[in-house]
């Protein structure tokens, strides 16, 4: 559509809303509080086009009686630049910060008619549909962020005697420089910026194609003068398919020679590779050649798989399918489970399993956190922030997972304060560190864990009910040990998986003979009630095949303490039924010569509980420990007497 089509158009709309062309502009202004919070999401923008956008046009622009405007992509003014002596005192109010430029306040005007055509726009001065706009000419161009989402507009105000063909084209290339800014300034950190040009000497012109690709060759953004260039949708298609050099040469070609190439089988380019910080040059690795022994080829890999979390339990099963279909989508997952039944660990294979595996997952445990910093360590902090801050500041856990997966295991023990912070980053996918004005875009695929119920916190004010709503999109229930049809496999499984782990050592040898579990441990294994679930069964099988050293583990290699948890709950079993139970299976061995174990005091004996209390002045453990009972127990029992 050409400038006449575009102008033709916008007077249509102007006279569809009724406009009066001998009528004044209506001057709809925000007021301090909305320009502030303006001022709070467009900060990048703002300083982008401030300080690495309009410096470089200096001099071309400092002879000129002309008004650089940027607006936000509702017409809102959200700051200026330049010279404002040609606009007369009567309309100086109509630039004024978070005015609100368009159409249908102020007619066919630059700002208005780019937002409304998507496209960049002269506006002569009789090309204003209002008469009292006739004053000045504006040259306007929209400006996009690297999803193609309309971010605000460009303008360039000026009196009649400044060239107009100069004044589009250079609204435009300011326009495509900020629109490259916003993409190197997102991507360059962590991936491969490709600049390219028909020609070679305006290969840094800000009208060459520019693509974004990370370590695998994938094309995950490019401004929109590539697409042009090349006719072709950019959109996740590999490097390689675009341009006739190989990945490894792409990626290894030093930064500040030209590279000629050819694009799509077709198009003669020239090119030029910029690495990120942490990129290395990588090296011929004739290793990479040689053959592998296949008992020794397999990657160690510090994650367990998703398919390894089930052996046949359908709770289980269900989990890893529904979580796998959501992994990739933007929708939250919280899972539940009791302490130790693998959260962490199913978060990791899950993260593995999902596209963003390559990006960093980042853990954090609310609970562990001291309520007083939660704060700074989620959302990060500018130097000087608080007292005690680091001289360097800090980036914060949000803006670490970054482009991957962020965990918040216990989300229930976070702050009010703090929940209500997060609630925002998650609404608007910005977070602004503590002492800081600048927001900063992350994007995020978020996991939360709890052991506990958030709607029973909701009930009493601990949690909000909108940020329960934010994270719990999918809801996961992860099974106690205790509770799962598979665990006798899964008792083989990780005993046989922490015997690897140990064999990997320098200290032992591929042959040497692996720890296996008798059929009587399983047989405990499969009765103990495993009030730790999955963190304890590993503990204990830990500690067992260090104490078989290799040998088949036998029910003296196992700890004490298993067989308590064991006795107890065969107690407790026994009291609900009014049945005796024989102790030989659940019987300890206290020493390598099988001597008995003699109990502290009989199940019925009340006034020894009340000695035993006394004795240890109502510590609860200790006496807990000589009753040899759980804690739960003990505590029923004193309820009982009256003594708690």
């Amino acid at each position: 559509m050409n400038n006449d089509q575009i102008i033709k158009q916008s007077w249509q709309r102007c006279q569809r809303l009724g406009l009066d062309p001998s009528g004044k502009p209506s001057l709809q202004r925000l007021s301090l509080s909305d320009q502030l919070a303006l001022d709070d999401q467009y900060t990048n923008l703002i300083q982008t086009t401030g300080t690495e956008v309009l410096p470089y046009y200096q001099n071309i622009l400092a002879n000129t009686q002309c008004l650089i405007v940027l607006a936000d992509n509702h017409g809102h003014a959200l700051n200026s630049w330049g010279d404002k002596r040609f606009i007369d005192s009567s309309h100086r109010a109509s630039f004024a910060k978070g005015v609100d430029w368009r159409e249908q306040n102020n007619g066919t005007n630059a700002i208005g008619t780019a937002l409304a055509s998507g496209e960049a726009v002269q506006v002569l001065r009789d090309d204003h549909y209002l008469k009292a706009n006739r004053f000045m000419i504006g040259s306007a161009a929209p400006i996009f962020d690297a999803n193609r989402v309309l971010l605000g507009v460009l303008d360039i105000s000026s009196d009649a005697y400044l060239p107009q063909a100069h004044t589009l084209g250079l609204v435009k290339l300011m326009s495509q420089s900020i629109e490259n800014r916003l993409i190197i300034n997102k991507f360059s950190h962590d991936n491969f910026l490709l600049t390219f040009n028909s020609n070679l000497d305006n290969l840094d012109s800000q009208w060459s194609g520019l693509v974004v690709f990370n370590e695998q060759g994938t094309i995950i953004s490019a401004n929109r003068r590539a697409e042009l260039l090349l006719c072709y949708d950019l959109a996740l298609v590999n490097i390689t398919d675009i341009f006739d050099r190989s990945l490894p040469e792409l990626k290894n070609s030093p930064e500040q020679l030209p590279i000629t190439m050819r694009a799509l089988g077709k198009y003669q380019m020239h090119g030029l590779i910029k690495r990120p910080p942490q990129s290395t040059i990588e090296a011929v690795d004739f290793r990479q050649q040689a053959p592998v022994n296949p008992s020794t080829s397999a990657p160690k890999l510090d994650y367990i798989q998703l398919e390894q979390f089930g052996f046949g339990d359908q709770k289980i099963s269900r989990c890893i399918e529904q979580a796998k279909r959501m992994i990739d989508k933007d929708i939250p997952i919280l899972i539940h489970g009791e302490t130790g039944v693998g959260k962490e660990e199913f978060v990791k294979g899950l993260h593995h399993y999902s596209q963003r595996r390559n990006k960093p997952l980042v853990a954090v445990n609310c609970a562990a956190i001291p309520s007083e910093l939660v704060e700074s360590e989620l959302f990060g902090y500018e130097k000087g922030a608080f007292t005690g801050a680091s001289n360097k500041g800090a980036i914060g856990f949000i803006r670490k997972a970054h482009q991957g997966t962020l965990f918040l295991d216990e989300i229930g023990d976070m702050p009010l304060k703090v929940q209500s912070r997060l609630l925002r980053v998650l609404q608007e996918r910005k977070v602004t560190p503590l002492g800081s004005t600048e927001s900063y875009p992350v994007d995020i695929k978020l996991i939360s864990a709890t052991h506990c119920s958030l709607k029973a916190d909701i009930k009493q004010g601990l949690f909000r009910q909108d940020l329960y709503y934010r994270v719990s999109g999918l809801n996961l229930e992860l099974p106690a040990l205790r509770d799962r049809s598979d665990r006798r496999q899964l008792f083989v499984h990780i005993n046989a998986l922490h015997c690897d782990k140990k064999l990997s050592s320098k200290s032992f040898n591929d042959n040497a003979p692996r720890s296996v579990l008798s059929d009587e441990v399983l047989n405990l294994f499969v009765a103990h009630p495993w009030p730790g679930n999955i963190r304890q069964l590993v503990s204990v099988i830990q500690i067992a095949q260090a104490m078989a050293d290799q040998s088949t583990i036998e029910r003296w290699h196992l700890p004490d303490d298993f067989f308590e948890d064991l006795k107890l709950d065969a107690q407790e079993l026994s009291q609900e039924n009014n049945q005796t139970t024989t102790q030989q299976l659940l019987e300890p061995l206290n020493t390598m010569n099988n001597e008995p174990v003699t109990q502290t005091v009989s199940d019925d004996s009340d006034l020894e509980l009340h000695r035993i209390y006394n004795e240890h002045k109502g510590n609860i453990s200790k006496i807990a420990r000589a009753l040899n009972i759980s804690r739960n127990t003990l505590y029923k029992r004193l309820k009982q007497q009256g003594i708690r």
